[in-house]
């Protein structure tokens, strides 16, 4: 059984290798990445503030993957951002990217927001397949300041 579930601070060293994980299964630039935030050691810390929440994808006692949402960065007030979508390999394929999503977006609306931000990699293509399902649309430029200069799709969706 998966679960998707809040993250507790015992959980930060575990969900900071996953990020890891993945962003070097695909080959992502280590600067201009979530890779290079320093955020990624402390994401519980991180994601206690108001109006954010990050949730790990837990099978059987491991952490698989995780996302979160959180206020955009130097954006507009009324937009948040979906923030380190990564699942392992074991994750994928059954589902689980629509069900984190669904409690992402369901969280992003009870907090308010009214857009939904996100920057992700062109050859992420599944991960954009994913987005394009739930109503993301690329955009022309970046919002806010993320610091993720290295990633240079962007997209946003209406809550």
């Amino acid at each position: 059984m998966i679960e998707i579930l809040p993250l507790v601070p015992s959980d930060n060293e575990a969900i900071a290798q996953v990020i890891r994980d993945v962003l070097i299964e695909h080959n992502v630039p280590k600067v201009g990445t979530a890779y290079a935030d320093a955020s990624l050691d402390c994401m519980f810390e991180t994601y206690s503030q108001s109006n954010s929440v990050y949730f790990k994808l837990v099978k059987d006692g491991k952490i698989i993957g995780g996302a979160g949402i959180s206020a955009l960065e130097n954006g507009p007030d009324s937009v948040c951002e979906l923030q380190k979508m990564y699942f392992l390999p074991e994750a994928r394929g059954f589902g689980q990217g629509a069900a984190m999503m669904e409690a992402c977006l369901a969280k992003a609306r009870a907090f308010g927001f009214k857009q939904c931000y996100l920057e992700t990699m062109p050859y992420m293509e599944a991960a954009q397949r994913l987005y394009q399902k739930f109503g993301f649309q690329y955009l022309d430029a970046p919002m806010g300041n993320t610091g993720h200069c290295s990633c240079p799709v962007w997209m946003l969706k209406s809550l």
